[in-house]
């Protein structure tokens, strides 16, 4: 995919090499793209790996033991047999990897929705939903990330959707299900499926009503790439709703859900950087709350 714009963003705390080799070995067209380490944060030394799988990037930080991956933020699989005539076959040899070490959340079967569908948790903790297209379906990427909206945010899906569409250029709501009356907890009218456009990046989102025992956190982050110092203000205004999460970058929205505003040249100045120069480049992006460009680059050359 050219250029995508938010890059999901996973927490590890000392596994990120170690699953982007995985991942990387069980999707096709798949590779690690980037690697490099940011000494003396408040948990050590960092590795960040990027990687692509079937062309969809992944950003992983070696972070420490902080965070736990949870269902709120999963990621759905796309098997199109117009695409792919294996695509059956490919869907069950990945939900083979995918379950070393892993475990079902829903099985493997045939749903109303799909011919073929399951939500694994993979040996790392993230989750996964792989699916079946059918001919009639319209056609979406391979991998697109899906939210479910849960516990105090749960009925709260079609406004949060609505909020990114209007935050995010090149945006547009697909399909919209509502749930309909008689799923107990479920509210009538709720969000049961949702699929959205942001940036030209295809996400899904639902809401669920059960009791469940985790949400949104910091595990799963969406980073939005940014080109200067006008977008990373216009971003941070528009998604930051919680003075307190506002760390290195990092903010929470109003519903929860972790973002990263972050400058494209940090990545780029970070796989530079050595030696004094990559502390005093470290030690000033760790002060900050939202990036500031200018002082990045004078830390960077020594200002």
């Amino acid at each position: 995919m050219h250029n995508q714009k938010i890059v999901p963003h996973l927490w590890f705390d000392d596994q990120a090499n170690e699953a982007a080799e995985f991942y990387t070995s069980i999707f096709p067209d798949s590779a690690i793209t980037n690697l490099s380490t940011v000494n003396d944060t408040p948990s050590g030394d960092s590795d960040i790996v990027s990687f692509n799988l079937a062309g969809f990037s992944f950003m992983a930080i070696n972070g420490g033991p902080h965070f736990q991956f949870n269902p709120s933020i999963s990621f759905f699989v796309n098997f199109d047999p117009s695409k792919d005539p294996n695509a059956k076959e490919n869907l069950d040899s990945l939900w083979d990897n995918l379950a070393q070490g892993g475990e079902p959340l829903m099985p493997l079967q045939e749903y109303p929705f799909s011919k073929r569908y399951g939500w694994i948790q993979d040996k790392y903790g993230l989750t996964w939903q792989l699916i079946l297209k059918s001919e009639e379906d319209e056609e979406q990427p391979f991998i697109m990330p899906s939210m479910m909206f849960v516990q105090d945010m749960a009925g709260k899906a079609e406004e949060a959707t609505d909020y990114y569409l209007s935050v995010f250029n090149d945006s547009e709501r697909g399909s919209l299900a509502r749930y309909p009356s008689g799923m107990e907890p479920e509210q009538e009218g709720t969000v049961m499926y949702t699929d959205f456009m942001l940036e030209n990046q295809w996400f899904a989102a639902m809401d669920s009503a059960q009791q469940h025992d985790f949400k949104f956190n910091e595990a799963i982050s969406l980073l939005v790439k940014c080109e200067n110092q006008d977008e990373i203000d216009y971003y941070w205004d528009r998604l930051s709703s919680d003075p307190t999460a506002e760390q290195c970058g990092w903010l929470k929205d109003p519903y929860g859900v972790s973002w990263q505003v972050w400058p494209e040249v940090m990545g780029e100045m970070l796989s530079e950087a050595e030696g004094e120069q990559k502390e005093r480049l470290t030690q000033t992006f760790l002060q900050m709350k939202k990036f500031d460009i200018r002082k990045l680059e004078e830390a960077f050359r020594g200002k």
